[in-house]
């Protein structure tokens, strides 16, 4: 009996560790899972950061065409000729 008493001993040793592993590992895991949310937020904030940049971009290649540059009068020329387009609309729209 001493025999089954000693495999008993031993399946009872590697089933604590097991479960100080799985311990371990949960914790990895949340902390993982924390990380990535983490990561998430950062790269949803950096691409509105750099939406708000491009937008301020283009303003500025308008603003400086406008003030006399030739370098961006055409990209001025069709966005000004898209807004007039988009007023049209929403006076036909207020028509109807």
């Amino acid at each position: 009996m001493s025999v089954i008493a000693e495999i008993i001993d031993t399946l009872e040793n590697k089933v604590e560790k097991l479960f100080i592993k799985l311990k371990g590992l949960e914790k990895i895991n949340q902390d993982l899972k924390i990380e990535l949310t983490k990561s998430a937020k950062t790269i949803q904030t950096q691409h509105q950061e750099i939406e708000a940049l491009k937008t301020q971009c283009e303003t500025l290649k308008i603003t400086n065409t406008l003030l006399g540059s030739d370098d961006n009068k055409r990209d001025t020329k069709l966005k000004i000729n898209s807004l007039i387009r988009e007023i049209d609309y929403c006076i036909a729209q207020l028509s109807d």
